[in-house]
């Protein structure tokens, strides 16, 4: 009896060792659970950016709205008779303000 008594707690000396400070220990799991999560996050995020790409392809595909939005904000484009006012500062100005 005294040997079976042993025998089990040997067997689970080892498995205790095993879980602590084995391969694939506990530790390893908590840490691969939190890169996992943060993995997940990312990913999530990208999806969401996918998503607004997809959509601004479509647009672009649709309609000249949006092709001639690009044109005004990126490449500075007027239409013909238009004219064309750039306001330099204004958003410093403003940001100044809320920040007194």
């Amino acid at each position: 009896m005294k040997r079976l008594l042993f025998l089990l707690i040997g067997l689970l000396a080892l498995l205790q060792h095993r879980l602590w400070l084995g391969e694939n220990n506990l530790s390893d799991y908590v840490l691969l659970q939190t890169q996992i999560a943060a993995q997940e996050q990312s990913n999530g995020n990208l999806v969401a950016r996918n998503q607004i790409l997809k959509e601004e392809i479509i647009d672009l595909k649709s309609g000249t709205e949006a092709i001639e939005e690009r044109a005004r904000n990126e490449l500075g484009m007027v239409k013909e008779g238009e004219t064309f006012y750039r306001v330099v500062g204004s958003e410093l100005r403003e940001q100044n303000q809320f920040n007194r």
